[in-house]
């Protein structure tokens, strides 16, 4: 073929498809470190495949996530912090998974920018590999667009989809009953969500993101930019102990709206506020922005990442094996009688 006269490249467009071959390579060595039975290739095919049989399940039913991490990138790029965000994005996706009785299998991820840096980029993607191996989740694909004039310099997006598995008939909630025990499993922070508000509280409080963090250690921004805990291999651990019935991930909502989701119309929740101790970012938040209790608790998690509804006469038992695995469990209230989430105590 002749040139054209013009000269036009992909590149000179601002697409630079060596960048993104170079992504690939230097990524590999991050999702093979995520391998796991089940898996028949890596990156680099045009498509992902895995054996439901070779990872040992025989009548499968399979659960799909999508989640982002939300305006707390915003929060990643404008400090540099890259590093943990992939791990909110897999703990997102894979403890909502968990919520039904799934076994996270396998992760793709979606990272659009307006211009590609490598060396930022395979931060990101390092994380995502480091959270799908804490969930015991194989990286097998995903996809890197570089689309200029669609995002501002130096910004980008992420989101993620993650698919799990379980036996027919083992999906979760069930037979939640009235009596059954609420367990609450500490959270790491804000997690990744109500980032809106928080931006808004710092804003207020004439804060940067490099002013020392009034709640802890370090700077602000490093103080928001705690991942998301991934409650996975835990929450399976109770689930194949026995008596789980139900589990919510408490993400945007909080505790008011997303408890319901796992309890049977004409049955509600019990929590005891008193049960926990709020942690110092939520403090500092509703502090600095005047957040009503109210708002606090349908907003953010408060100090509460993950809810079990557990059968009375195993609470005590899957207590102790949820701490053994390195969980703090606050026994929160109990299954009621009526709808949605009635609180007693103070948030503090």
């Amino acid at each position: 073929m002749t040139q054209a006269k013009t000269g036009l490249t992909y590149a000179g467009a601002g697409v630079d498809i060596d960048a993104g071959n170079a992504l690939v390579e230097r990524i590999k060595p991050a999702a093979a470190a995520t391998r796991r039975s089940g898996v028949m290739a890596g990156l680099g095919g045009f498509g992902a495949l895995f054996d439901l049989r070779a990872a040992g399940y025989d009548d499968p039913i399979l659960v799909a996530a999508t989640d982002g991490v939300g305006t707390k990138l915003r929060i990643g790029i404008d400090t540099g912090e890259l590093d943990g965000l992939g791990i909110d994005l897999v703990a997102m996706c894979v403890n909502d998974l968990v919520c039904q009785g799934a076994e996270p299998l396998f992760f793709l991820d979606y990272f659009a920018t307006g211009k590609l840096s490598v060396d930022e980029a395979a931060r990101v993607v390092t994380g995502i590999a480091k959270g799908c191996e804490r969930a015991g989740c194989a990286l097998i694909g995903g996809e890197t667009a570089e689309m200029p004039g669609m995002y501002h310099d130096g910004d980008f997006d992420l989101a993620g989809f993650a698919v799990g598995a379980m036996e027919r008939g083992a999906d979760l909630p069930r037979d939640v009953a009235q009596g059954d025990v609420l367990l609450g499993l500490a959270s790491d922070g804000v997690h990744s969500n109500g980032y809106s508000l928080v931006r808004r509280v710092a804003q207020a409080a004439g804060l940067g993101w490099d002013a020392p963090s009034p709640f802890g250690e370090g700077t602000l921004g490093q103080g928001l930019l705690t991942p998301t805990r991934l409650y996975v291999k835990p929450a399976l651990a109770a689930i194949r102990a026995g008596g789980v019935k139900g589990l919510a991930h408490i993400t945007g909502g909080g505790l008011t709206e997303n408890l319901p989701r796992i309890l049977p119309d004409g049955l509600g929740a019990e929590v005891d506020l008193d049960a926990w101790t709020l942690p110092p970012v939520f403090r500092w938040l509703a502090q600095a922005g005047g957040i009503a209790p109210d708002e606090m608790l349908k907003t953010f998690n408060c100090g509460i990442g993950m809810v079990l509804v557990v059968a009375p006469d195993g609470a005590d038992a899957l207590q102790h094996l949820l701490a053994e695995a390195g969980e703090t469990v606050h026994v929160l209230g109990r299954v009621t009688q009526g709808a949605g989430v009635e609180y007693r105590g103070e948030l503090g």
